[in-house]
């Protein structure tokens, strides 16, 4: 029996993988003190499991804070655990797009669930959730409204800008001329995508159009994945619940070493 732990900038997530078998997980906002969300984040996932950690045979750690989980055996990069649980759930997968609270990354998967190539955005914001949690704040509307009204939009705003700073500003603007909510945050959402678009294609991900899986909490924005489709020109895949995926990755990956020492 083994767990992962996945801390993101945005939400922490806890897996505990039972053999094959998911018996039990946790997904919570990360917030400021990162140790004790990981701590805490852990417990939930145990108490769901109806196990103690002193069942647990390993525990691995991956994501932006994974050097924080004081109580890991071990941690991994999050390109590896994302790859890894993406291709125990959907077998087919030949590719990830996970765009993340402070980063995203965009990984190439051989049929064997290999990673082939990866590149990650860590630098800038206007290609991260972060994005996302700006427009909010300065629109004053509700983060999991912003899919569905971005949905409703006739004639998403042009957001020129590069930067969030300066997106901010064009946000400001749009308002200021009374364009309608909808269209801004179509707009916004509209410019992280083909800046993640721009990033996948060169690690060449437009080849394997069918096979992507989309992963992380902003796989659950209906707006940001009917953008992505239109890029990509193909369906994506969304796991039933993609923000544990690397969890489970990380869980996998400490299940095989234990395997392999055995």
């Amino acid at each position: 029996m083994v767990m992962g732990v996945d801390i993101g900038a945005a939400a922490s997530k806890a897996l505990v993988l039972n053999g094959d078998s998911i018996s039990g997980y946790s997904i919570r906002h990360t917030g400021a003190d990162v140790t004790e969300t990981a701590a805490q984040v852990a417990e939930e996932a145990l108490t769901k499991a109806k196990v103690s950690i002193d069942d647990l045979d390993c525990i691995l750690s991956t994501g932006w804070g994974r050097f924080a989980v004081n109580f890991a055996h071990k941690a991994e990069s999050e390109i590896i655990c994302h790859a890894a649980g993406a291709h125990y759930l959907i077998p087919e997968a030949r590719g990830v797009v996970d765009i993340g609270g402070q980063d995203s990354k965009a990984i190439l998967l051989d049929r064997n669930g290999i990673i082939s190539d990866f590149i990650m955005n860590d630098k800038c914001a206007a290609g991260t959730g972060r994005f996302i949690e700006t427009l909010c704040n300065i629109l004053e509307i509700k983060l999991e409204d912003v899919g569905d009204l971005a949905l409703k939009s006739k004639d998403p705003c042009i957001m020129s800008s590069t930067c969030v700073v300066f997106a901010e500003t064009e946000v400001v603007a749009y308002r200021a001329k009374k364009r309608p909510i909808e269209d801004i945050v179509a707009g916004v959402l509209k410019s992280l995508v083909k800046r993640v678009y721009t990033m996948a294609l060169r690690i060449k991900l437009d080849s394997v159009r069918e096979g992507v899986v989309f992963t992380g909490g902003t796989a659950k924005n209906p707006g940001l994945i009917k953008f992505l489709e239109e890029e990509f020109k193909a369906k994506l895949i969304i796991p039933d619940e993609p923000q544990i995926v690397g969890a489970l990755g990380a869980a996998l990956i400490a299940k095989e070493e234990l395997e392999q020492t055995s």
